[in-house]
């Protein structure tokens, strides 16, 4: 079985709370496994701060969270924390079952990064993998973190505007990923304890808005597109029974303080 062997649905735009948006990728993954369609699907955050999977929850400035009404949820994806909201960031997922990917991490990663890729260069944007690891300056923000060639984007001056993740269950595999469209440095420095320094924030990370002039919401159509394109996929939506559980599942896990405020 390949991608092109499978029927794919488009969603997107859409935004939910934190613990929603990460539900749903999660009964994405069961529905893909259990036949039914592989999912792409561009998504915007409110104010969320989410963690990745083994992240200290001390590295976090919650009374700057609360203060500023920026969610907290956990990804169960690996890496630092990333601030989304809906005018800095977009957001990306892939979704499909696990016999219809390479097994090997770092093929797939590329195989799924194509779109991406593709998607920065219709938008006007050069874009590529980084070609060699930057020192980190804030391992707890995932932009400040030590890039690396596997996943992490940058622009034509060489600065971070991108980074992807991924994981694997037994039946499914999710990618999913960020795009930097604009800045908001005070915002998303300020979610951390110790502070790292916005200047040097700007110095590591570029946006869309910095390299190109493009609407956001040419951005978004020309990512929601692209990915359409990639896999062929129809115009889809979640189905009431997926909307169901991925409620339930956000109450159940991704909103709990078992999950989010849990020590690696």
């Amino acid at each position: 079985m390949t991608l092109a062997d499978l029927e794919w649905r488009v969603i997107g735009e859409a935004t939910d709370d934190g613990p929603t948006t990460m539900a749903l990728e999660e009964i994405a993954a069961e529905t893909a496994a259990a036949g039914g369609p592989a999912t792409v699907r561009v998504y915007t955050w409110p104010d969320v701060l989410s963690l990745g999977y083994n992240q200290d929850p001390d590295s976090v400035d919650w009374a700057f969270c609360e203060r500023e009404g920026i969610g907290v949820t956990r990804r169960p994806t690996g890496g630092g924390a990333i601030y989304h909201d809906r005018t800095a960031d977009l957001s990306y997922s892939i979704v499909a079952p696990a016999d219809a990917v390479p097994g090997d991490l770092m093929e797939c990663y590329r195989l799924f990064c194509d779109p991406i890729l593709d998607a920065f260069e219709g938008i006007g944007v050069d874009a590529r993998f980084v070609d060699s690891e930057y020192e980190a300056i804030h391992r707890p923000a995932c932009y400040l973190r030590a890039l690396h060639p596997a996943h992490d984007i940058v622009g034509p001056d060489g600065r971070k505007i991108g980074g992807n993740a991924q994981y694997r269950r037994k039946d499914a595999v999710v990618q999913h990923g960020s795009l930097s469209v604009s800045l908001r440095p005070e915002r998303h420095c300020g979610c951390f304890t110790g502070k790292p320094d916005t200047d040097a924030f700007r110095e590591r990370v570029g946006a869309v808005d910095e390299y190109v002039d493009a609407e956001r919401s040419d951005v978004v159509e020309t990512l929601r597109a692209t990915l359409a394109e990639w896999v062929g996929a129809d115009e889809g939506s979640w189905t009431d029974d997926e909307r169901a559980r991925a409620r339930e599942r956000a109450d159940s896990k991704y909103a709990t303080d078992e999950w989010v405020r849990r020590s690696p």
